[in-house]
């Protein structure tokens, strides 16, 4: 896996994800080779970003009327492991592998049923203010929920 130049021990960053989220791959979401369009596991990883989201109470505070904070996505990247295909089950893993003032670093694995990584990304999110679109800080209690260890799954 040395293409993952974010990963430097591939079997210890595997096993430190702790969130989950199923998704189908649908017929809609190949292409004419009959493999998954290299566009969709961002959307996959959004999917997922939002459910890890929810699981930590987070979403629901930003979507209150009158929160003035947002998440906005400042890079993504994926790297393409294995083909997937149509019907396909797969397990979207979402974890915050390094956290700063206002952003947090997010870690994508892509795993069959039988385990194997398909594909991976990173990318960072940024919490902003609706009205300056400046960062605005994690709090502590946000910190330590996007650091927790336990065992979530959506």
């Amino acid at each position: 896996m040395s293409k993952m130049n974010y990963v430097d021990d591939f079997a210890a960053w595997e096993e430190s994800f702790v969130f989950s989220h199923p998704v189908k791959v649908r017929f809609s979401e190949t292409d004419m080779f009959g493999h998954l369009n290299n566009t969709v596991p961002f959307t996959y990883f959004e999917e997922a970003r939002i459910e890890f989201f929810k699981s930590i109470g987070f979403m629901q505070e930003w979507v209150k009327p009158g929160n003035e904070t947002i998440p906005v996505v400042a890079d993504l990247q994926c790297d393409f492991l294995k083909q997937v295909f149509f019907d396909e089950s797969l397990s979207i893993h979402v974890k915050a592998e390094s956290i700063g003032r206002s952003s947090a670093d997010l870690h994508y694995m892509a795993k069959r049923k039988d385990g194997a990584v398909c594909f991976a990304g990173r990318g960072t999110i940024v919490q902003i203010s609706r009205k300056t679109g400046k960062g605005v800080p994690w709090t502590e209690g946000m910190r330590n929920l996007l650091t927790a260890g336990k065992t979530i799954h959506a």
